[in-house]
């Protein structure tokens, strides 16, 4: 690796992790490189801090077995009485190519892309450490485009879920945006949105909000999907795949699952349409749990339940079924949740021809999964959160999806199919406009486990 790249990747780090977090008063002011007879104690008293100050803005330092290495860089944070307040704005990270050597009008047709970024980037809480995987994500995916030639300025503000958002709009920085990423929270979006309309600035509202605010404002791209879209998705799907199969619903006697707004609008639909299907319990006999099922026709079997639990019991039920009846074919239609289940479940997928209705695919055996998380590793320092969808990758998406479709069409971008030609590495995205409104994304898919131990991604 160059000395220009780790300089520019260390220009990367100082720009997130300098996040000021007036909650935890992690507030850094500087970084530091180690020297040959550096201690911990050595550096602490030479900024003027306690040992304790300086390990709290390290977290490695309380790793066991963690050592001072000479070339290492370490935070040197304000001390707990300093009168010195940062302001609660990132820094801003002006990623622009190295090459020089272009002619005027390859200059003028690489227009910087101004991007900012309004979520809570902060780690006192789980909303901000996912907000702070999926920016360093968004980094990452910028620093690829950056390597292809594009020029990218992001500014970033730390917006926590009791922040008045109206006070960040008031920063000169922001009214020069092309494109906004955030909020996160529901109570924030009108606000953001009346902005954005107002301004003519692109808002990419990635993650799960209550409202019907991509309908009034041309400017939005709302990547999240409510659970009536997604229902209604995977209930078109299942028609769609299953319709001529005999559907087979367990009752699971899961009390707290909220499946049963799907399995209602199921059974409708194949009501509407003529279509038999049948109901046993989870609990039944093997005899009673078997007449169920059906001899003449595949049979296709959906639980009333997401929970692992309830899962483990009806993939036992149903061995034991097929291995006593060997004429009967089953299928599983699933839920998004059943992705986290995998590992000790893949086999059983296989074994039943699983299809799983879901808007992302996180497939740990992908090469460039792979090497985007080794890079996230070898960047950060930490593993990537363990949760579904992956933050980082979803970031790493957004910037490559959004800021290509910027650069190649301006004003214009409306995130369709036809206007895109990057494959996502784990979340697809394909807007739709909803009336006179903005965009909604509709993309979805089915992530089906073959027989033959294959696994197909089956778009819709």
């Amino acid at each position: 690796m160059t000395k220009a790249i780790i300089r520019y990747l260390f220009v990367l780090f100082v720009a997130f992790l300098c996040i000021p977090v007036d909650a935890q008063n992690l507030k850094w002011r500087d970084m530091y490189q180690v020297k040959k007879k550096d201690t911990l104690f050595g550096i602490a008293k030479n900024f003027g801090l306690t040992l304790e100050e300086l390990i709290n803005a390290n977290p490695e330092m309380k790793v066991a077995g963690y050592e001072l290495k000479k070339g290492d860089y370490i935070f040197i944070p304000y001390p707990s009485n300093a009168t010195e307040k940062p302001t609660n704005t990132v820094p801003a990270v002006k990623l622009q190519s190295q090459n020089t050597a272009r002619s005027t009008s390859q200059e003028q047709h690489a227009k910087t892309i101004k991007v900012g970024f309004v979520l809570p980037l902060h780690d006192v809480d789980g909303d901000g450490k996912r907000m702070i995987e999926y920016y360093r994500g968004f980094l990452m995916g910028c620093d690829s485009l950056k390597q292809q030639g594009y020029s990218i300025d992001i500014h970033a503000w730390n917006v926590p879920i009791d922040a008045d958002i109206r006070a960040t709009l008031q920063n000169a920085s922001i009214r020069n945006c092309d494109i906004i990423f955030g909020p996160l929270y529901t109570k924030q979006v009108k606000p953001l949105s009346d902005f954005c309309k107002g301004a003519g600035i692109k808002l990419v509202i990635p993650f799960s909000i209550w409202g019907d605010e991509v309908s009034r404002n041309p400017e939005i791209f709302q990547v999240y999907q409510s659970t009536d879209e997604l229902n209604n998705a995977a209930i078109d799907a299942f028609i769609s795949r299953f319709g001529n199969q005999h559907a087979v619903f367990i009752d699971c006697n899961d009390s707290t699952s909220k499946k049963g707004i799907f399995t209602f609008g199921l059974r409708n639909r194949l009501n509407a349409r003529g279509v038999k299907y049948s109901i046993t319990n989870l609990k039944s006999s093997e005899e009673l749990f078997a007449k169920a099922f059906s001899r003449t026709q595949p049979n296709v079997v959906v639980l009333n339940t997401g929970r692992s639990p309830e899962l483990t019991v009806a993939m036992a039920k149903l061995k034991g079924l097929v291995a006593s009846n060997p004429s009967v074919v089953v299928s599983l239609y699933g839920y998004t949740e059943w992705l986290m289940y995998t590992r000790n479940n893949l086999d059983n997928f296989f074994k039943f021809n699983a299809h799983i209705p879901t808007t992302f695919y996180y497939n740990p055996l992908s090469t460039r999964t792979q090497q985007l998380e080794a890079g996230y590793r070898r960047w950060f320092g930490v593993e990537p959160l363990y949760a579904l969808p992956k933050f980082a990758l979803m970031g790493y998406d957004h910037a490559q999806f959004f800021l290509r479709g910027l650069h190649k069409y301006g004003k214009a971008f409306n995130g369709s199919k036809a206007q895109s030609a990057y494959a996502t590495v784990q979340t697809p995205l394909n807007f739709k406009r909803v009336g006179s409104g903005g965009m909604q994304n509709q993309a979805f898919m089915l992530v089906r486990y073959t027989n033959d131990k294959r696994i197909e991604l089956i778009s819709y």
